[in-house]
């Protein structure tokens, strides 16, 4: 659907976005990572038509988004981080005005602009001026006007940002089922909500990208052995005892104390954990010492972030991603 080939922006001496290639495949929810700086809104606004790139490639659904402009914009639906409302007016009359300026025909325009309303459930507001609304309605106002002329790809630019936590549950909930219908890709700083809803993560560092693969497969491709945690009231020479005799456990160490319970931590260069799971738990009932607790260790996304961006941040390359509306006037000038 989006083929990125070789995208890289320049600000002056800073290289914002680097020799960026990704291809975003139909019918999946892509989560798109990066620390401050990364590059992310830059990319987004380039792949959507709102940037021009220093240079690379970007095509659409094969319609290349300089050069087949129309065609492709038609395919694309995008919330920025501040959604582009007009507050003086209800959600109805923006949506007819995001919907004429989109060229959406007369004869639809009515049946459309009741079908996003309906999608992103705001009828109770439809009617309401924008700026007496909460600012989770305001998000959904604004995924509305993507949805408009129904395209192929939606992408969400910080879709959450300043939501209370009962409004992120709804807008995660609304993002999972704009999924069944289209491509999405969604910009997060909020790593548990790519892990909830995405099947795909992209994360980029200092414009490069670093990482692109299914979201169970981060854990697996970074990492050389698998991890399960035990708590028991065994001491640490008891606990050697029994490990030492099971092949597939190949290091352990102590990690923490809860009163009279300790909790172990246990290396295995098995892929399949569980397995190693079952025999740590017969090895211990072998010697009569009760476990609390046997569960593999889950890499978080968040683990994997770290990992990944944990050198320092370039201060210069986040000042020019966050305001890089400044650097385009003087380019322009």
């Amino acid at each position: 659907m989006i083929t990125v080939e070789h995208l890289s922006k320049r600000y002056g001496d800073v290289l914002a976005v680097d020799d960026l290639s990704f291809t975003i495949e139909d019918g999946h929810i892509y989560g798109f990572l990066g620390p401050n700086g990364a590059g992310k809104s830059t990319t987004l606004n380039i792949i959507t038509g709102c940037l021009a790139a220093t240079s690379g490639d970007i095509k659409i659904d094969g319609h290349d988004i300089y050069e087949e402009e129309k065609e492709a914009k038609k395919l694309i639906g995008y919330l920025p981080e501040i959604p582009p409302l007009y507050v003086e007016q209800t959600p109805r009359e923006y949506l007819k005005f995001v919907a004429e300026a989109k060229g959406i025909a007369k004869a639809e325009l009515e049946s459309e602009i009741n079908r996003v309303i309906q999608e992103t459930h705001i009828e109770e507001m439809q009617n309401r001026l924008i700026k007496h609304l909460s600012k989770g309605y305001r998000q959904r106002v604004g995924i509305a006007q993507a949805l408009l002329g129904n395209p192929s790809v939606i992408i969400l630019d910080e879709p959450t940002v300043g939501l209370d936590p009962m409004q992120i549950i709804e807008i995660r909930d609304l993002i999972s089922e704009l999924g069944k219908k289209h491509t999405v890709i969604l910009s997060s700083h909020i790593l548990s909500e790519i892990q909830a809803i995405c099947e795909k993560v992209l994360i980029i560092y200092k414009g490069k990208l670093v990482v692109y693969d299914d979201i169970t497969n981060l854990g697996k491709s970074l990492s050389s052995e698998n991890e399960i945690e035990i708590m028991t009231e065994a001491t640490e020479e008891k606990v050697s005892e029994v490990i030492n005799h099971i092949d597939a456990i190949s290091s352990f160490q102590q990690t923490e104390n809860f009163e009279k319970y300790h909790c172990y931590k246990l290396s295995t260069a098995m892929e399949n954990p569980y397995e190693v799971c079952e025999l740590v738990f017969r090895a211990f009932v072998a010697n009569s010492i009760p476990l609390v607790k046997l569960n593999p260790v889950q890499t978080s996304l968040e683990d994997i972030f770290i990992e990944l961006t944990s050198s320092e941040q370039d201060s210069e390359l986040g000042e020019m991603d966050s305001d890089y509306e400044e650097y385009e006037e003087e380019e322009e000038e």
